[in-house]
């Protein structure tokens, strides 16, 4: 079983959730660790030969040290890159708390040290009519990693979304801080002092942009000791 699991949500979509998930991998495996991880819900999936593929799940399987299928990394694999309850809905398909919280307790049964488990969209994306992505963390009891874009707006959506994780009972175990464009944003050092200020959480990771994403050289750039020992 699954020593330790965490989730993995951003304040927005493309904030670098997975180029973080898989740095943490790589850092949980530079450490001697074995390791697990899901994108349970992903849209914006390309068909292939062996059916619809997302380069997200591609990563974090390449990320993991122990072997898994596919399908078991991720099971809900939807074609249009929209909002995932709305591209279920194209597709046919339901979406339930009920039957990712499933998948992931069957992933846990797993054995290994460290398991990700990597939300959609931010921490109030919706999984149905009445119920967010943020109830499978909730009702799996995760501590949440958050990844937070140092650009403009970025400490009142981390803050607040920081707020609806505890608020929904959860603890914020650490955030990591990417820069998503090239250019630094305005007064980048006093935005990011102020953040590590009032996140009430460790900074894991200040990471640098990358015109072509290495998440096993930003691992290096990770904090990940008290957030992986036992």
């Amino acid at each position: 079983m699954a020593k330790k699991t965490f989730f993995v949500t951003g304040t927005d979509t493309g904030v670098g959730k997975t180029l973080v998930s898989a740095a943490l991998l790589y850092a949980a495996k530079a450490a001697g660790l074995r390791t697990l991880a899901m994108k349970p819900v992903a849209s914006g999936c390309e068909r292939t030969v062996e059916g619809l593929r997302n380069e997200d799940a591609l990563a974090l399987q390449a990320a993991i040290t122990e072997s898994l299928p596919y399908d078991q990394i991720n099971p809900v694999a939807l074609e249009p890159a929209i909002a995932p309850h709305i591209a279920a809905v194209q597709a046919g398909k339901q979406l339930s708390a009920q039957r990712l919280i499933g998948l992931c307790r069957g992933l846990q049964m797993r054995p290994a040290d460290i398991m990700l488990v990597e939300g959609a969209g931010g921490w109030r994306v919706p999984l149905n009519d009445r119920e967010t992505y943020a109830r499978v963390p909730q009702e799996l009891g995760l501590p949440v990693i958050m990844v937070v874009p140092l650009q403009l707006g970025c400490i009142n959506h981390a803050l607040l979304t920081a707020e609806a994780i505890r608020a929904d009972g959860l603890t914020v175990a650490g955030w990591v801080a990417n820069r998503v464009v090239p250019e630094p944003m305005a007064v980048e050092s006093e935005n990011l002092q102020y953040l590590k200020m009032h996140m009430g959480a460790p900074l894991i990771g200040d990471l640098p942009w990358q015109t072509t994403p290495d998440a096993e050289a930003l691992s290096k750039r990770l904090d990940v000791k008290g957030l992986f020992d036992f």
